[in-house]
């Protein structure tokens, strides 16, 4: 808890809280708090998507992959930049992690582009931008935590976040290619050009995780496994392509085992302590009161989106998206009820503002998993080269607000 601080500070003020509005017989209440979180079978596909993840990284699927995607760019305006938009948006329907998506791309990427002659400021922006798709293209890490407290949908969450997902990732690919157009020095002179038979071998490269991603997300869809069912399934499948690229050693595989322990106790932990938060939230009847203040104002759903909208762009310079999301949703979740706002819909929000807290200094997770990889650049200069891909989500939100359907059209469609 000392190396979580969020944990830390969310439970003893969720034990304040319970103390000073009931005393100390509800104490014994918290033990019943945390067995039933954890007991959650949704929230068993969080390791095993994050180790499934973990293994494609190490298993040289991913390098391979990003190989095949540069290839079949490379006539694109923007090249290797767009690969790597391309890339972290299919890397993510693996990963389901903003970070491990950025990383990922990152380390096969940066020194491949700088090798060839592209600009800094064009490809820093694409990684970590690129990799702010990892919670907004299913399966998600932060849906499956959000679908846990809210007892939403897991499947609708996933579902919903499709169309979303595809518009950033048409926009930033649109910005990408407009900027390389407009600074033709970002990029080298000369676009490569490939034979028929490299293209094939790209091809043949992209074949196994896309065939793992569609396996995956069209098991769940269709009915045919659920999360974590489809997790499980996406780890031995991870299994098998390692094997088949002899790349995936003990000691990687060790690795990987013990990365993804780290990531899934820092949820289970973030989880644990935002559920007794909750408690105390409901104990003191604060959602009630919010709820009937705001009734009392009468603000207009636009005002109270926008005002929704500062507050995360504030909690996201120093709050991860899954401590955000626990800080908030137990207040907030009565009074979007009672406005009428959809409980999926409102997902889809918290994951794009989840991701704009990882573009977000000081705190943002994906500049400084760049940083580690361009130690020779500072963050100061990643965080402006993501800052155009920032103000593109936010575009996105309010677009959200404005068409719903973005996100709610598709689940009605998959129902009927």
């Amino acid at each position: 808890m000392c190396g979580v601080p969020v944990v830390a500070t969310m439970s003893l003020v969720g034990l304040v809280g319970i103390t000073v509005t009931s005393g100390t017989q509800l104490w014994p209440t918290l033990g019943d708090i945390v067995w039933n979180t954890i007991n959650a079978f949704t929230l068993t596909a969080v390791p095993l998507f994050v180790l499934m993840g973990e293994i494609i990284l190490r298993s040289g699927a991913s390098s391979r992959f990003y190989q095949g995607v540069s290839v079949l760019l490379a006539r694109v305006p923007g090249r290797l930049a767009q690969a790597n938009i391309m890339a972290c948006a299919l890397f993510s329907a693996i990963s389901g992690s903003s970070t491990a998506t950025a990383l990922t791309i990152g380390t096969v990427a940066l020194p491949e582009m700088r090798k060839r002659g592209y600009d800094d400021a064009l490809t820093l922006g694409t990684l970590t931008g690129g990799g702010a798709l990892g919670n907004l293209i299913p399966p998600s890490i932060f849906l499956l935590v959000y679908a846990a407290v809210v007892q939403a949908s897991v499947i609708d969450l996933f579902v919903a976040t499709i169309l979303p997902g595809i518009v950033a990732v048409i926009m930033f690919m649109t910005y990408v290619g407009w900027k390389a157009l407009r600074n033709p020095s970002l990029l080298p002179a000369r676009a490569p050009r490939h034979s028929g038979r490299q293209i094939a071998i790209a091809l043949w490269q992209c074949v196994p995780v896309t065939l793992l991603i569609t396996a995956i997300i069209g098991g769940m869809y269709f009915g045919v496994v659920t999360p974590t069912e489809a997790a499980g399934f996406g780890c031995a499948a991870a299994l098998v392509l390692s094997a088949f690229y002899r790349e995936l050693t003990w000691r990687k595989f060790q690795t990987s085992l013990v990365a993804s322990i780290a990531v899934s106790s820092v949820v289970m932990l973030i989880i644990v302590a935002g559920q007794m938060l909750n408690f105390a939230v409901v104990e003191a009847g604060i959602g009630r009161e919010m709820a009937k203040y705001l009734a009392v104002q009468s603000l207009s759903p636009f005002l109270f989106f926008t005002a929704l909208f500062i507050l995360y762009l504030v909690l996201g310079t120093f709050l991860d998206g899954i401590s955000m999301m626990m800080l908030t949703v137990p207040v907030l979740f009565p009074t979007l009820k009672a406005m009428g706002f959809s409980e999926v819909w409102f997902g889809v929000i918290l994951v794009i503002q989840a991701e704009l807290a990882q573009l977000s200094p000081p705190i943002g997770l994906n500049l400084f998993a760049v940083q580690s990889i361009a130690r020779d650049v500072s963050l100061s200069t990643i965080a402006w080269a993501s800052l155009p891909y920032a103000v593109m989500l936010c575009v996105l939100s309010y677009l959200l607000y404005y068409f719903p359907d973005l996100a709610l059209w598709l689940v009605a469609t998959m129902k009927d």
